[in-house]
Formats: C-alpha cells, structure tokens, sequence
C-alpha cells in the first residue's frame, strides 16, 4: 500500500570514463562516458523506503539534466504518493505541462530526461512500497488502474483509451501461463558488447569468442564512419557467428536517407535482419522511404532510442516507417509513456525490441518488456531485448542473463538503485575517479 508525503528530492551528476575503453563507441558518439542524472526521493513514512530513478546521458550535459530535474523538484516535494498514485495521470501531466518549463520542451530534451528520472525514481517507491518488482506491479494492475497512469493527449487519433482496455482485457488469456514461462526460461536478449565501432579485430573476436561459449545467438555491430570497415567489420563478425545467428547493424543516425539505403544494400550480403537509426530520429517520412526500400532485401528499419515521445513513435507506426520499436526506459516519460507506447505497437502489430545501451538501462527496461510480454503482446516472435555486459556491478539489483536471456528480477522495485560508494566514487567532479582523472592519473574502466 503506498503511503507517506514525499519529503526531499536530491539529484546528483553520476558519469563512468566508459572513453576510456571505447565502450559504446559508434559512428557518432565516438568518445561516450555513460552517465546518469540519479535522483533520489524520501517520504515521511515509517518504512525508511526510498525511491531511486535515473535517466542516461553521455557525460557532457549531464548537468543541464541536473538543473532541469531541480526546476520539476517543485512538482514532487510535498506530494503525498496516494494522491501521485491515485491520479497519475494528472501528476504526469503536471511535471510535462509546466507552464513555463514546457517551453523548453515540450516532452523533449533535457526537461523530458528529467520528468523520466523523477518519474522511474516514484515508480520504484511505489514498487518497494508493494513489495513487488516494477514488472509484477504493472503485471498485477487492474487494467483500469493501469490505464489511469497514462497520459492519452495527442495520441487518440491512433490509439483511444477504450482500444487500449481491450488490448489489455484480451491479453489476460494465457497471461498466469506467460508469466510462469519467463521464470523458466527468460526473455530472449542480443548482445551488443562484441562489437562497438571503436574495437580492434582482435579484441572483437575475442568477444564474440566468448559470447557464443555463452550461448548467444542475436549480435549487434555499429556501422556507418567507413563502408569500406563496414564490409570488413560485418564479415568478420558473420564469418564468426555463422549463417544460422542473427545480425543487426547500427548506424546511430549517421546518414542521410539515400545515402543509408546506398550504403545498406551494400552490406545486404551479411543477411542483417535490421538496421538501426539509419538516419536522423525526427525523420519520420525519412524512415518510410528507408524501410520501403530496404524491405526486398529482407531489411528492416529499428528506431525509438532516441524518439522524444509517443507522438513520434505514433507517427512512425502510422507511417509504416519501421518494423522493430525500440523504447528507452529513459528516454520517454518513464513508465508512463512506454506504456502507451507499447499498447500503440501492439495495435500496429510492431514487435517491441528495447534499446538498453547504456547504464542501468538494462535494468529497467527488463521490466518493461517482461510486463509486455505476459500482459499486452503475449508473443516472442522477431522480439529480443538489448543487453550490453558494462556497469552492472555498480546496481544493487543488477540484472540475471542466464542462457542469453533476462532472468525476471524478485526483488522489490525498479531495480533502479546504485550502490552508494559507486555514486560516491563517480559523482562528477568531486569524486574519488574523476578527482584522479582530472589530475592527469590514468585508470582503466572495464
């Protein structure tokens, strides 16, 4: 049952050196230093329960989230979580409706990643409060309970709260039986840790190695700097993992849109069953014409990692601009959002496959794409989750991978909690690593 009157709300500048190693490097980003706006939030009940949220960022910008989370503090401080939890709707539509914050918005940019870090951070309040894990929670809900949590404006030309009721009355058959499959074999994941643009040869074989003794089978390659190391890169990689594995390529919204269907066709031999952000994310008609052309070929288009909202994954779906949905935990207005985002898909029969490069974003979306499974989509079938193997260590829950797959988490929340000498070593600039590294002293990020 939730209870008590949030009472403080901090937020702090988390940032690992991933550069350092080229972890998740690609065509461009080239330098990342994974990091996170990481929000905390106290109430007055007698439980001593928190609630931890985040939203990810590269390193340099961090702080424009940091201020932007401080600006929406107003929103949050004095709630009681009843009356969040009661109407969440209208709280939602508080913290992405300011007056005057929407106008350096509205619902996108550093103002939207910080209504995602303050909304994951109650989410896993609301959670712990339960005692459930964020999946089962959501899984649990009654389906009007559930829909109150979402904001519907703007997206009813495609998807109307009634729609959405009965996608989720339909998908309560088989749903006891779906949950019990996840606890016996998972969720199927690809990895994307064996082959980040800026990776020798060697060390990428030596990764992917390693990831089929582990038994994965889905692998994603970064492309779009050099066709030519393109070629190269992708052929070392399929000469690797087989005819029978699955491949994805990721050009991270290098190209323009004739130039990404050119520079695809030429890496259609490799047999990639999608390419990733091939052009800019606001592009919707620029998708269309991509996924249009690269369909003979057997290439699908995958975006949503870098969509602002619902209202360009609306556009997307009604455009037939791709055939993989890709939602960030982070990225859109937390659970709230993802959740209309993830009825939208299953009424556009889209199949859902999360981005999850970055810190700690394997660790919520886990939830969200369980909770789509057992309750809205009911289907495996072209869905896989992204899993990069960096970080983890630095979560109090981190995630289970057992046989390529997420293992649904059992402990209570949004698995959203760092361990506390992490946030104190990493903070930006006064920790313990960064004080080393911006005296000049090396280290080395695994």
């Amino acid at each position: 049952m939730v209870r008590g009157r949030i009472t403080a709300l901090a937020v702090s500048d988390v940032r690992f050196p991933t550069s350092l190693g080229h972890h998740g490097s690609d065509a461009m980003h080239p330098d990342p230093d994974y990091s996170a706006a990481y929000v905390v939030i106290e109430t007055d009940a007698h439980d001593g329960l928190k609630g931890y949220g985040l939203t990810f960022t590269l390193g340099k910008g961090t702080e424009v989230v940091v201020c932007a989370v401080n600006a929406l503090s107003t929103h949050v401080v004095h709630k009681d979580m009843e009356e969040i939890v009661s109407n969440f709707r209208n709280f939602y539509r508080q913290l992405t409706s300011d007056g005057q914050l929407r106008w350096i918005g509205p619902e996108k940019g550093a103002v939207h990643l910080a209504t995602a870090a303050i909304l994951n951070a109650v989410w896993d309040l609301w959670a712990k409060q339960e005692g459930k894990p964020l999946w089962k929670l959501l899984v649990d809900m009654d389906p009007k309970q559930l829909l109150s949590c979402i904001d519907f404006r703007y997206i009813t030309d495609a998807l109307t709260e009634e729609e959405a009721y009965e996608i989720l009355i339909n998908s309560l058959l088989g749903k006891k039986e779906r949950e019990e499959q996840m606890f016996t074999h998972g969720y199927p994941a690809y990895t994307t840790s064996c082959a980040w643009l800026g990776y020798s040869d060697q060390q990428l074989k030596q990764l992917c190695t390693k990831a089929l003794k582990d038994g994965w089978a889905r692998f994603k390659v970064k492309v779009g700097a050099d066709l030519q190391d393109d070629i190269h890169r992708c052929r070392l990689i399929r000469e690797m993992i087989g005819p029978d594995n699955i491949l994805m390529l990721d050009a991270n919204q290098r190209w323009e849109v004739k130039e990404a269907i050119e520079w695809v066709t030429k890496l259609a031999e490799f047999k990639p069953l999608w390419i990733e952000e091939p052009t800019s994310p606001d592009d919707i008609l620029g998708h269309a014409a991509i996924s249009k052309a690269l369909a003979p070929l057997g290439i699908g288009v995958a975006t949503g990692e870098q969509c602002h909202n619902k209202v360009i994954f609306k556009q997307l779906l009604q455009a037939k601009a791709l055939s993989y949905l890709q939602i960030d935990s982070c990225r859109l207005g937390s659970v709230n959002e993802n959740l209309a985002v993830l009825l939208m898909a299953k009424k556009f029969q889209i199949p859902v496959c999360p981005h999850a490069g970055g810190v700690g974003l394997c660790e919520l979306v886990q939830h969200l794409i369980l909770f789509d499974y057992i309750a809205i989509s009911g289907s495996l079938e072209n869905r896989m989750c992204e899993y990069v193997d960096h970080l983890h260590e630095h979560f109090k829950y981190p995630v289970i991978i057992k046989k390529a797959c997420y293992m649904p988490p059992q402990d209570a929340g949004y698995s959203t909690e760092m361990k506390e000498d992490s946030t104190r070593k990493y903070q930006f600039p006064q920790g313990e690593v960064w004080q080393k590294l911006l005296s000049g002293h090396k280290i080395y990020l695994h």
